[in-house]
C-alpha cells in the first residue's frame, strides 16, 4: 500500500510539472532527480536530462519502492549529503553553467568546488554549503551577455550542449578531420596551450570581460600562453587527444566562469 501510494504521488507531481509545462527545453529538475534515483537503482539507463519522456516514464511503472526525497531548498545542503535534491542541485547547476562531473545525487568535492564557482558569479559567500540563498540565486535565469563570435571552424555539430548521458556536456562538438585548422573565435590573449586532463590538447583565449573561449582535443597548437590573437588566427589543427573517441573540436564559451551554449554566440 506505501509503495502504491508513493508511486501515484510521486506520477501525480510529475504529471503536473509537465502539463504545467515546467519541463522546457532545459528540463525540468525534478525530472532529473528522479531520472538519477532511478538511474540507481537500475531502471533507467537513458541521458538525465530533465525531460518526463517515454524512458522516464517506463521505468516509474518500474518503480518498486524507491523513494523520491527532499525537494531541493528543504533543506541545507554540504558535502557528504546524499538525495534526490542534491542530483536536483546538480542539474540546476550544470545548466547555470557549472556543471560537477556526474548527476548521482552525491555531494562529493567536485561539486563542492561547483557551487563554490557559482556563489562567486552570484556575488554570494562561497563557502560550498547551499542554503537559502543559495537556491534562490539557482531560480533565476542565468544573467549573462552573450557576445558575438566567429566559428572556429565550419562543420557540423556532432554532440550539442546540454545533458549527456549521465553528465552534462559544457560545449559543442564539431567533428572535422584531423589536422583541420582551428581558428581563435574572436581577438584576445592565449592564457592557456598545452594539456589539461580530459581536454588533452587544448587552448584557451581570454576576450575581455570575463569571456574566455577553450578549444580542446587538438592535435597540435600554434601559439603559445601570452601571445595576443585575432579573429579567425590559427591556434591549432583538429586532433583526438584526451577523453575523445575520434577527431573532433571541443568549443567552450565561458562568461565570468559560467558556460554557456556556443552556438547562442557564434554567427
Amino acid at each position: 500500500m506505501l509503495k502504491r501510494a508513493l508511486l501515484a504521488s510521486v506520477a501525480v507531481a510529475l504529471a503536473a510539472a509537465a502539463c504545467a509545462g515546467v519541463a522546457g527545453a532545459q528540463g525540468d529538475p525534478r525530472v532529473a532527480a528522479l531520472q538519477v534515483t532511478l538511474h540507481e537503482q537500475g531502471l533507467y539507463d537513458g541521458t538525465i536530462d530533465g525531460v518526463l519522456g517515454a524512458g522516464t516514464s517506463a521505468a516509474l511503472r518500474s518503480l518498486q519502492g524507491v523513494v523520491v526525497q527532499k525537494r531541493l531548498g528543504s533543506r541545507v545542503l554540504a558535502e557528504g549529503a546524499v538525495g534526490s535534491d542534491v542530483a536536483e542541485l546538480q542539474f540546476e547547476l550544470a545548466w547555470h553553467g557549472f556543471p560537477s562531473g556526474v548527476f548521482d545525487g552525491r555531494f562529493g568535492a567536485h561539486l563542492t568546488g561547483a557551487v563554490m564557482r557559482f556563489q562567486r558569479f552570484a556575488g554570494l559567500t562561497a563557502d560550498g554549503v547551499v542554503g537559502p540563498g543559495t537556491v534562490a540565486a539557482l531560480a533565476r535565469p542565468l544573467a549573462v551577455s552573450v557576445p558575438r563570435l566567429a566559428w572556429p571552424l565550419r562543420a557540423p555539430v556532432g554532440d550539442p550542449y546540454g545533458p549527456r548521458g549521465d553528465r552534462f556536456h559544457a560545449g559543442i562538438d564539431l567533428t572535422a578531420a584531423a589536422g583541420a585548422p582551428v581558428a581563435a573565435a574572436a581577438t584576445g590573449r592565449v592564457t592557456w596551450a598545452g594539456v589539461r586532463t580530459g581536454w588533452g590538447l587544448c587552448v584557451v583565449v581570454a576576450h575581455g570581460n570575463g569571456v574566455r573561449t577553450l578549444y580542446a582535443h587538438l592535435a597540435t597548437t600554434a601559439v603559445r600562453v601570452g601571445e595576443r590573437v585575432g579573429t579567425g588566427a590559427r591556434l591549432g589543427s583538429v586532433g583526438s587527444t584526451g577523453d575523445a573517441t575520434g577527431p573532433h573540436l571541443h568549443f567552450e564559451v565561458r562568461i565570468r566562469g559560467a558556460a554557456v551554449d556556443p552556438l547562442l554566440a557564434l554567427s
